[in-house]
């Protein structure tokens, strides 16, 4: 089976005014299917850059980028659009969800843009609420929700349509250490039990230590990696 992300000498540069300011200087990496793999670096390192480049939200400037098989600079914004509902779920550090919706409707909302029909998996949604532990708190809207039981519905909403793939960018950046350490572990409960590959972005080596293998950034390079000598890749149904 093929690697489920495949980048090669993938470079950006942003411009502030006259000065470019290098984000990526040719990064090259792969992730296997059922992989947790953690990218770790400082602020400036170009993790972020990379979520972004791979999650199809950005343009690299050069270089190939491959998500499930499919081959960024081939696709057209719709393409890529369609590639980002059916095949890559979104975690994002501050949570992103509509304030005038319940915890339900917050994670429906993506299951409709997915299924404009309406259809829906309840057998999956049930699943899914009872092993984030809120089932009990989807009546309530964000405001009434703590930061630990809204990134768990974040991340609901991110496995809701069956994602190949979950892009999680500092998933605990606004939690104390206790939600993070909920969090983290329900990361790598998808990952083991939905089989979902999981490549998540994080300046916090301990969050990190969750993964498979460990990336480390610094300037916009790849300058060293660990992996988890334990860690077989799991069949999936897919």
């Amino acid at each position: 089976m093929p690697p489920i992300i495949e980048i090669q000498e993938v470079r950006k540069t942003y411009r502030v005014g006259k000065v470019e300011v290098p984000a990526l200087r040719g990064v090259s990496f792969s992730v296997e299917s059922g992989e947790f793999v953690s990218i770790v670096g400082p602020s400036g390192s170009g993790k972020s850059t990379l979520f972004y480049i791979l999650g199809g939200l950005a343009p690299a400037d050069s270089g190939r980028v491959v998500v499930g098989g499919a081959d960024f600079a081939r696709l057209c914004d719709a393409e890529r659009t369609a590639l980002r509902r059916s095949k890559i779920g979104f975690v994002f550090q501050k949570f992103n969800l509509l304030p005038t919706l319940d915890a339900r409707g917050n994670i429906e909302i993506a299951a409709d843009i997915a299924s404009p029909n309406g259809h829906h998996d309840r057998a999956y949604f049930d699943h899914i609420v009872d092993m984030l532990g809120i089932a009990p708190r989807l009546k309530h809207r964000p405001a009434e929700l703590s930061g630990g039981e809204q990134q768990r519905v974040a991340l609901a909403r991110a496995l809701i349509n069956r994602p190949a793939l979950v892009l999680a960018d500092e998933p605990t950046g606004n939690l104390d250490s206790r939600n993070s350490a909920i969090v983290l572990e329900m990361l790598r409960q998808t990952n083991r039990e939905l089989g979902q590959t999981v490549l998540m972005i994080t300046h916090n080596p301990e969050a990190a230590a969750y993964g498979h293998r460990i990336l480390h950034m610094r300037d916009g390079l790849l300058v060293s990696e660990q992996d988890d000598p334990q860690w077989k890749p799991v069949a999936t149904t897919r």
